[in-house]
């Protein structure tokens, strides 16, 4: 009889592997979440439904007043041509009627008198939005397009808000599965096979992608709401912006989630998460807060610029409106890099020394300086 073939074992995840196959699992396991389905679908009607709305409503314009001109002579050539509608009269018994069946607003006849040559008729009070269109003023004129200051907000609020609301969502979700993995022990059975560095790469990678196409969702409902409401300028506009924000994106986020992930692990219990994540959370406002409350102030703006927690914002919004030298954006970007890292390697070491200690809150101190 011949020996029987000894069994082969199968061969150990690699590194990258094994956090791709934690990054799968993450995906799938929210993309199948009604919860999150619906959050997402709510999300997108309601930044498609406020871009619409403001393309309906907000850009509206009074429609002109009507006057009625009676026998006004060369004074009648000094009315607007915008502004007023005119309605010419036969005679002031044809006016007086148009005027009291609400047909016009003023009426508007010769009166030698007057400096201008014109006289305003209302009916039961002085018409003196009709008087102001007639009078003369000067060129009106500005030393920067008062458009920018509106713009330069709505971007502002709109990379804010994006960042801010999709790394806290995340990062929550993040929160809630090490919690409870932690909880039912499925945490040991995962680190029998792969370690608590590609667990963390992996939450942190599927997590990203997922926040990545939260945004790429979020940003054609956008581009898709301003279209159809006749935007499209403004689309235009905010296409480079974008494109800068997505790629300051990236690592902002990465440092993040790797924050979260470090406090989740500190702890056993969900009710105990509060305390650990409030500063991550605190951290993930102030890119908000920075950009809503100083855009326009330039020394804030630059200096938040190379603050690892807000560049993913202002250095954007300084690009688009070419504040920033060539050099800045390579230099913050290289800045966030290298702290995005930095992070990941801290919240490495707590995620692997505390991920398997069950009961108290670990210490950070302790997570950070105990030997495994």
């Amino acid at each position: 009889m011949s020996a029987p073939s000894p069994t082969l074992s199968p061969a150990p995840l690699s590194v990258g592997q094994a956090s791709l196959l934690v990054a799968e699992r993450e995906i799938t396991s929210q993309v199948r979440s009604k919860a999150f389905l619906i959050s997402q679908l709510i999300t997108i009607l309601f930044v498609a439904g406020g871009i619409v709305a403001m393309g309906l409503f907000g850009g509206g314009e009074d429609d002109a007043p009507e006057v009625a001109v009676v026998d006004a002579g060369q004074a009648a050539e000094a009315l607007p041509s915008d502004g007023l509608e005119r309605v010419d009269a036969a005679d002031m018994a044809a006016a007086e009627e148009m005027l009291r069946d609400g047909d016009v607003e003023a009426i508007i006849t010769a009166d030698a008198h007057s400096p201008v040559g014109l006289q305003v008729i209302g009916l039961d009070s002085e018409p003196a939005d009709v008087a102001q269109l007639l009078s003369a003023s000067p060129t009106l004129s500005t030393l920067e397009d008062e458009s920018d200051g509106g713009l330069r907000m709505v971007v502002a609020m709109l990379f804010g808000l994006v960042f801010m609301m999709l790394s806290i969502t995340s990062g929550m979700m993040i929160v809630q599965n090490t919690i409870q993995e932690k909880q039912s022990r499925i945490v040991e059975i995962l680190l029998s096979s792969i370690t608590a560095r590609s667990l963390l790469a992996g939450k942190v990678l599927g997590n990203s992608v997922l926040a990545i196409g939260q945004a790429v969702v979020i940003a054609a409902a956008a581009a898709a709401a301003l279209m159809l409401s006749g935007q499209q300028d403004v689309l235009d506009m905010l296409t480079v912006p974008m494109l800068w924000f997505v790629l300051f994106f990236i690592p902002g986020f990465v440092l993040i989630a790797a924050m979260f992930a470090a406090g989740a692990a500190l702890v056993s219990r969900q009710e105990d998460s509060g305390a650990v994540i409030t500063p991550t959370m605190m951290l993930s406002m102030i890119p908000y807060f920075v950009v809503v409350f100083f855009h326009d102030n330039s020394l804030i703006m630059t200096i938040a610029s190379y603050v690892p927690f807000s560049a993913p914002v202002a250095m954007p919004l300084r690009m688009f409106f070419n504040e920033a030298m060539w050099f800045e954006p390579i230099l913050a970007l290289a800045v966030l890099l290298a702290a995005a890292v930095a992070f990941m390697l801290i919240a490495a070491r707590v995620y692997s020394r505390s991920l398997l200690r069950t009961g108290q809150r670990v210490p950070l101190r302790e997570a950070l300086g105990s030997s495994r």
